[in-house]
This record gives structure tokens, C-alpha cells and sequence, in this order.
């Protein structure tokens, strides 16, 4: 056993969808910093360079962007034509960008909850669709693709707040990461996911501000979560250390969904 390269991402080719900013340019950061060469994309062309260009800057893997709006299925399809224009092969796809609505019950707008199902739940299964020619190119016994979906803690139990889209959009995407995982494992690609709790990011922010004190008093370490925390499990799913976790949903919370104090 090498310990040394137990968690070696050094080299591979990844690509981060809603990479630009929040759970997705952490989980970029983590690969980078661990020499990967990284692909993120996000709507915002600016946004998406700007970070691609800090990633770089810090190394000492690359980061290149590559814009995307994932509710539109052409968008789906530019994004893998141009990722395919540069590479042969992806080694790990990380499912991560995502929209989130809230409002009370009988005003919930149908067309906020379709476009919240569409980008969590369907652009999921169309972009790794899309990606399967680039993930089985490289993929072997010895050193599987992966495919990391993000989920949410909300899509294991509900949550106090009204985000019914988004909380049912979350656990369908743990259980398409389940069907996706016995599908594809003989194929030697591996598909997993991650159900973080409260990180700081833009989709959290509103929630943090007026609910913050209260959450973190429900998270038995007393904390949200960092970059460290994803990036890490990201990392320990794409490398030889994860190799023979498939169809799991890791739930990275700080104990948040056992304590009976969540909110």
C-alpha cells in the first residue's frame, strides 16, 4: 500500500459545473491545490474566467473555463463539445451547480419549481449522459472515472424552511446517483454523491443571515462547514482511497442531520 499516493488527484482532468463560486469553487480549489487540471463552469462568463485565472494563479494544477447556463440542454451540449475539443478523456465530473426557491406553500410558483428540478435533477442526468464517451475513454479496472453528484442533507430529511423544490430535487438526486452507480460501475466509472449541510456560500447566504445562530447551534461541532471539508471528501472520492466506494451518499454536515436539534 502507498500511503503517499493514497489521495493523489495530481494530473487528472476534472470537470465542475457552478464552479465559480460557493460548494463548486471549493471543490475547484481543493483539485487544483491537489494538481489537477480543472474545468469549472457557471452562466457568468466574467465570473468563471476571474476564478479560473485565481485557481491558476494558486496551483499548481489549472483551471480553465468553460461557461455554461445548464438549464438550456444546448448550453449541455457547447459545454462537452468544447470540453472535448481539449481533451480525450474526464476522469472525475463533479455534478454540482444547482438553484434553490423558497416561498410558503400555497404560493409556490410551478414554474420556480420546474426550473428547480430541471438544473438539480435533469441537467444532472443529461450532462453525465453527455459526458459518458469522455469518462469511458480513460476509465480501467485500476483507475475508474468518477462521477460526484452534489446533494443535500435536505434531500435526506426535510427541512423547517419552504424550499419544497429544492429539498425534493435533492433527494432525487441521491437516488439517481444510486441507479447511475449499478449501472455504470462494470463500465468502471464510479458514481457517487455528497449531501453537504451549511457551507458558506451565495445560495446560503440569505439563509445564514437570518437563521445562522440557530444552525449552528443544531450542528454538534458547533460550526458550517469549510472548504476543507468538501474539497477533502471530493478528493477522497477520486482517488485510490475512494476506489471502492460506489452508490454511497456521504453526508458532510458536521453531524447536523443526527442532531435533534437541526433546523
Amino acid at each position: 500500500m502507498d500511503v503517499q499516493k493514497l489521495f493523489d488527484v495530481k494530473d487528472k482532468v476534472v470537470l465542475v459545473t457552478g464552479g465559480s463560486r460557493g460548494i463548486g469553487e471549493m471543490i475547484a480549489t481543493g483539485f487544483v491545490q491537489g494538481g489537477a487540471k480543472v474545468y469549472i463552469s457557471s452562466r457568468s462568463v466574467d465570473a468563471c474566467e476571474k476564478v479560473a485565472a485565481k485557481l491558476t494563479a494558486l496551483g499548481p494544477g489549472q483551471c480553465i473555463a468553460l461557461p455554461a447556463d445548464l438549464q438550456k440542454m444546448e448550453d449541455v451540449k457547447k459545454l462537452v463539445s468544447d470540453l472535448s475539443s481539449r481533451e480525450k478523456y474526464l476522469d472525475v465530473l463533479v455534478n454540482n451547480a444547482g438553484a434553490t426557491w423558497g416561498a410558503p406553500l400555497d404560493d409556490y410558483p410551478d414554474a420556480a419549481f420546474q426550473k428547480v428540478m430541471n438544473l438539480n435533477v435533469t441537467r444532472i442526468f443529461s450532462l453525465t449522459q453527455a459526458c459518458l464517451p469522455l469518462l469511458r475513454a480513460n476509465a480501467t479496472a485500476d483507475s475508474p472515472a468518477r462521477v460526484i453528484n452534489i446533494g443535500s442533507i435536505n434531500g435526506e430529511a426535510p427541512p423547517g424552511l419552504e424550499t419544497y423544490a429544492y429539498s425534493s430535487s435533492k433527494a432525487a438526486v441521491h437516488h439517481l446517483t444510486r441507479h447511475l452507480a449499478g449501472r455504470l460501475g462494470r463500465e468502471h466509472i464510479l458514481v457517487n454523491a455528497i449531501a453537504p449541510g451549511s457551507f458558506p456560500s451565495k445560495m446560503m447566504a440569505a439563509t445564514l443571515k437570518n437563521f445562522g445562530d440557530a444552525i449552528v447551534a443544531g450542528v454538534p461541532v458547533g460550526r458550517v462547514g469549510t472548504p476543507e471539508d468538501v474539497a477533502g471528501t471530493c478528493i477522497y472520492l477520486s482517488s485510490r482511497a475512494g476506489q471502492y466506494t460506489v452508490g454511497a451518499v456521504i453526508v458532510v454536515d458536521g453531524g447536523a442531520l443526527v442532531s435533534s436539534s437541526r433546523l
